[in-house]
């Protein structure tokens, strides 16, 4: 895997080893950035989340875009160790909480959230349920559920902007009034 973009473009990131995650394929993380910055314009300063991180990919792609921040939250120990690694590798400064994305703790909300939750039926939902229980998507933010391309993602009070099927995903593209 690559960053597709920005000042680390073309550098290589690691994948967690096992099959406990499944990277976002690269025509996925190309179409939803696409997706973003059409509406964001620029990610230059923006505070990101990357939700059932895997290797950090869409976290680190924001980074290498201009984000200001980015925290991760894996909870597979195995997965969070290879985020460290490719965040070390890369220069970045990133946070990592080790623990389930559909049970967040309170934060300073984020402006872009990036959720990837394995492909189980109700769980691109939970993680939207979650993310606003925690207060964690700052008003006017925006928040992208991958899910395998036949599940609908219940907006759960957010707007939806965009749904796009990408092969065998579903990218949802939500935003908070």
């Amino acid at each position: 895997m690559r960053i597709i973009a920005g000042k680390w473009r073309g550098r290589v990131i690691e994948a967690p080893p096992g099959p406990a995650t499944r990277p976002t394929a690269d025509r996925v993380r190309e179409t939803l950035f696409s997706m973003l910055a059409s509406r964001l314009g620029s990610f230059e300063d923006l505070r990101v989340a990357d939700l059932f991180a895997g290797s950090g990919a869409l976290g680190l792609e924001a980074l290498s875009r201009g984000a200001a921040l980015a925290t991760f939250v894996e909870n597979d120990l195995a997965a969070a160790a290879a985020i460290r690694r490719n965040a070390a590798r890369l220069g970045a400064d990133a946070q990592i909480l080790n623990g389930s994305a559909v049970s967040l703790p309170r934060a300073t909300p984020f402006d872009l959230i990036f959720a990837d939750p394995p492909y189980a039926e109700g769980l691109g939902t939970a993680v939207v349920r979650s993310v606003l229980n925690a207060d964690w998507l700052a008003p006017g933010g925006w928040m992208s559920v991958e899910t395998a391309s036949r599940e609908n993602v219940e907006p759960a009070g957010l707007e939806v902007e965009a749904i796009r099927n990408v092969g065998r995903a579903r990218l949802t593209l939500l935003r908070r009034p």
